[in-house]
């Protein structure tokens, strides 16, 4: 069963060269969102999470709330294995599959059949997991004999498809998204959007974030409320 425990988080990122003068915090704190503070080797830091603790369960559906530098994409890379806490810990049982940028890995001068793999590699796959989806992969995203092309040959829209193709391909216990993905295309969209919600629904946990609140209460069964690193509330939201 697919099982996250987060325990006393805490993130930084250091401010190399930055004095501790009040405008200079003040301005820090404008352009991130984050708390300002002093690590232990007294450097200056955004804290981007701190002390932030929670578990969620077989069929937890959690939605990140909270405003810009708040702290929910540094959760969801935390939970995605791509930042080390500071201190804390966090357990995740079950496969995960992040969606915090679909398009990660790909290169421009690759074409899409290499771009498929690459890609793959990125979220954790091997080749040899890869290889047996290649024709759906193909086939999802439209790209007929483009995907043979350099990716730097295709428009915007070709290659959110390959890039959605790919990252849709597999269902995951464990769903990371940071904000609800959609594909321009509008002959596209439809399908995009039906292939999602499958993938959602196949997901054991899902932890979504986003501005859009009407969203979070439509998709999620919990809210997680971040406010400048700190998790301030967690709320169930009713039927």
């Amino acid at each position: 069963m697919a099982h996250v425990t987060v325990r006393d988080v805490l993130v930084d990122f250091p401010i190399y060269g930055a004095h501790s003068r009040s405008f200079k915090k003040a301005l820090f704190r404008a352009a991130t969102g984050g708390l300002i503070a002093r690590d232990t080797s007294d450097r200056v830091v955004v804290r981007a999470l701190n002390g932030v603790s929670f578990e969620l369960a077989d069929g937890d559906r959690v939605g990140l709330v909270g405003h810009n530098g708040s702290g929910k994409s540094t959760l969801l890379r935390v939970l995605a294995g791509a930042y080390e806490p500071v201190r804390g810990s966090v357990d995740v049982q079950g496969r995960v599959a992040s969606m915090l940028n679909i398009q990660l890995g790909m290169d421009a001068e690759a074409t899409g059949y290499e771009n498929i793999f690459l890609r793959g590699i990125v979220m954790g796959f091997r080749p040899r997991d890869i290889r047996p989806l290649v024709e759906e992969i193909i086939e999802f995203s439209e790209l007929g004999d483009y995907i043979h092309m350099p990716m730097r040959t295709y428009s915007s829209g070709m290659a959110m498809r390959l890039a959605f193709a790919v990252s849709t391909c597999v269902s995951a216990e464990i769903l990371l998204m940071d904000e609800w993905l959609s594909v321009g295309d509008a002959d596209f969209s439809e399908k995009a959007r039906k292939r999602l919600k499958s993938v959602v629904g196949q997901a054991r946990i899902l932890v979504l974030a986003s501005h859009d609140e009407s969203l979070i209460r439509t998709n999620c069964n919990k809210i997680l409320r971040l406010f400048h690193g700190e998790l301030t509330s967690i709320e169930a939201i009713g039927p």
